[in-house]
């Protein structure tokens, strides 16, 4: 016998759970500013996620993804990223999104089932939202081959759940980049659950990382806790990426602090206590004892930081919530790019009855 090969799958970590160094910090880590800024950006993304869920529970928006726990998994992958990159987002995005110019309240008018808040124009550079599961990667491989024929040195980066992983597309995706040497980036964000499937029943597989081997390129695990290595390992694989037309899978691993989604209800399945325990190494936390020791850190600037935040989001609810809604025959706007007459018929008959009912 002989052995033709061998692999590794290294894991990232800079701050343990307890908010203490284990490695030595990235060099932005080492500006208490940019450190407050992420963890500024972690507890605003928590504060929108509550008041989100409030907003559905009162039949104010439709179903909301949660992102409660997986904070830093988000603030640090937007953070990661450069300005001109694209990004081809899931649905459980905020955290990236607002950081590439994506206001909250178009967000809030997305999961309100008003697809004007999908179009993001406000922020260039950022796909619509896909919700179709590991339908994500495929794109993102179709942006970066054409970047690639254009000779543009610009990256792209998607993000799919753990479950996501286990389809086709997925697998599509990850061999067409590795063998067309596409300028991608491929997020795992590994949260432990398919909707009510774990990860131990999703996968053989020792690691999601590992999957990156078999497309030829290299896979990684990062401590999704930890949104110090999570902004740091983005930024190295979308370097790589954009210098040498290579690509990174990086599975981030947290855990699910909530629902799947507010359709969903994780007692009838979840085990009794894992959230809980799980719950001890949650981004928001770590940071904050890491800061504290620090001495940049204390009760007084949370408490006003938790104030701001709150007036923020609330301004963010209001600005949502007085939106026109958009017209009945906005349907058939966008549909082709000259309506066929079937159709001109169908929205004037539309906006008549509009009329009708407002008469």
């Amino acid at each position: 016998m002989e052995i033709v090969a061998k692999f590794e799958v290294p894991y990232y970590q800079y701050l343990n759970h307890e908010g203490n160094v284990v490695a030595d910090l990235p060099a932005f880590a080492k500006d208490t500013q940019e450190l407050i800024k992420l963890y500024r950006l972690m507890v605003l993304n928590r504060i929108f996620d509550t008041k989100a869920i409030a907003l559905q529970r009162t039949g104010k928006i439709g179903t909301y993804p949660s992102t409660r726990g997986q904070e830093g998994v988000f603030v640090g992958v937007g953070a990661g990223m450069a300005k001109d990159d694209i990004f081809v987002p899931y649905y459980r995005d905020v955290g990236i999104l607002v950081q590439r110019g994506v206001k909250f309240s178009d967000i809030l008018l997305y999961w309100g089932g008003d697809e004007r808040g999908n179009c993001f124009a406000s922020a260039k550079n950022n796909f619509p939202y896909s919700v179709p599961v590991g339908s994500q990667p495929l794109h993102a491989a179709g942006v970066a081959t054409a970047l690639k024929i254009r000779k543009e040195k610009h990256a792209v980066l998607t993000v799919t759940g753990d479950g996501g992983t286990s389809e086709g597309d997925f697998y599509e995706a990850m061999n067409v980049a590795g063998v067309w040497k596409l300028p991608v980036v491929f997020v795992v964000s590994n949260n432990q659950w398919a909707i009510s499937v774990p990860r131990s029943e999703q996968t053989a597989a020792q690691t999601l990382a590992q999957k990156a081997i078999a497309a030829g390129f290299a896979g990684e695990q990062v401590d999704g806790n930890d949104v110090i290595a999570v902004r740091d390992r983005t930024e190295v694989a979308m370097k790589k990426a954009r210098e040498q037309n290579e690509p990174t899978l990086l599975e981030i691993i947290s855990y699910r602090q909530s629902d799947h989604t507010t359709a969903d209800d994780a007692s009838r399945y979840e085990a009794k206590g894992t959230r809980e325990t799980h719950w001890a190494h949650e981004p928001i936390m770590r940071l904050k004892k890491y800061l504290e020791k620090l001495g940049v850190w204390d009760d007084k600037k949370e408490e006003s930081l938790q104030t701001e935040c709150a007036a923020e989001i609330e301004k963010t609810v209001a600005d949502y919530l007085q939106t026109e809604p958009a017209t009945v025959e906005s349907l058939f706007d966008y549909l082709y790019e000259k309506l066929p007459k079937i159709y001109e018929e169908q929205r004037d008959q539309l906006i008549q009855l509009g009329g009708q009912s407002h008469g």
